[in-house]
């Protein structure tokens, strides 16, 4: 198969079409989306619709996960739609952390509009961030039938598992904040976990329930690990050095928020005493943020955060070549993968 990497560490703005399987697979999870959203007590509803944006009759995000998941049913030889719960179960997992993550951060805004819970108030948007994660398992679980199929199940015990690392992650990432001495080793392992385990997850769990083969499944699993540290990669460098106008956040925002990022600990390994004194300050003024951003780059902290974020693009895509999966399929799957690391989500 011909391609090329892309240059993962680029400008993510250059490319404006979005790859067709995010179209189709909003077009089929919608619905479905809907209807598992209607379960919920209708306190809780109401808060989850707002936040997904059905109550202004628009769906916000663009699906990359659920594309994902129908995509690796159609790697397994199954129709699209056997994927079709996975999908559902992790944007649901996916919009269970957003709703969770807007409150830790303090966001006020998400895709133009005022986050849940600054509409609702924090523990409503709580709520119903973990009815969302509990509802996830229920959709791969409930069938109508006596049990559940071994495929849902396995589905499930996947999804279970992805969260619980993504959870982990994200305390690894509070514990990492603001430390001088973070290790690339460290933040690796951090982002593996927090950005890449549901990511991978996605990459699997619709094969999952098309039964397939273990070895397809541990091939999409790896996939999608690469595919979500390149993007965290290429997001951490806009963190730095991100144009305010294209990112909506402020000059040098990750080192505002003091964040362990890939650039930073490449550059604390490389030549960091006197970037490491700077972070070590109580406060950061906007001439301590400038001279930060400039060490980092300095001792190749952005360099290797770019070949970093190639690096992975082209394991996940030697990873599709390594599978036996019909070449549209791949082809979608490469799509998504570009799409992914050349662009916010």
């Amino acid at each position: 198969m011909t391609r090329s990497s892309g240059r993962a560490g680029g400008d993510r703005s250059r490319s404006r079409s979005l790859p067709d399987a995010l179209e189709q697979a909003r077009e089929l999870v919608d619905p479905a989306l809907a209807r598992a959203l209607g379960r919920l007590e209708p306190g809780i509803g109401e808060v989850v619709n707002y936040h997904f944006g059905f109550a202004v009759g628009n769906a916000s995000g663009k699906a990359v996960r659920p594309a994902l998941a129908l995509l690796s049913a159609e790697a397994a030889g199954a129709p699209a739609e056997r994927g079709l719960d996975g999908a559902v179960a992790v944007e649901l997992v996916h919009n269970f952390s957003l709703l969770h993550d807007d409150i830790m951060d303090g966001d006020r805004e998400r895709h133009s509009r005022a986050t849940a819970w600054t509409v609702f108030g924090e523990p409503r948007a709580i709520l119903a961030g973990d009815a969302l994660a509990s509802l996830s398992l229920q959709v791969l679980l409930d069938h109508g039938g006596p049990e559940p199929e071994p495929e849902r199940v396995r589905a499930a015990a996947l999804l279970a598992d992805s969260t619980q690392r993504m959870i982990a992650g994200q305390s690894q990432d509070l514990a990492l904040e603001g430390r001088p001495d973070v290790t690339l080793d460290e933040c690796l392992a951090m982002l593996s976990a927090k950005t890449a385990a549901l990511l991978s997850c996605s990459c699997a769990i619709g094969a999952v329930l098309a039964g397939a083969e273990d070895d397809l499944v541990a091939r999409l699993l790896t996939f999608g690990e690469h595919v979500g540290i390149a993007f965290q990669a290429v997001d951490d460098q806009l963190g730095i050095w991100g144009e305010p106008e294209l990112t909506g956040k402020p000059t040098w925002s990750d080192l505002r928020q003091r964040k362990s990022s890939l650039p930073v600990a490449a550059a604390l390994q490389a030549d960091g005493p006197q970037l490491r004194r700077l972070l070590a300050r109580p406060s950061l003024s906007e001439a301590d943020l400038a001279r930060i951003a400039q060490l980092v780059e300095e001792a190749g902290g952005r360099a290797w955060a770019a070949e970093e974020a190639d690096r992975r693009l082209q394991a996940a895509l030697d990873e599709l070549d390594g599978a036996e999966i019909a070449s549209n399929t791949r082809d979608g799957l490469a799509a998504l993968a570009r799409f992914i690391v050349t662009r916010a989500f």
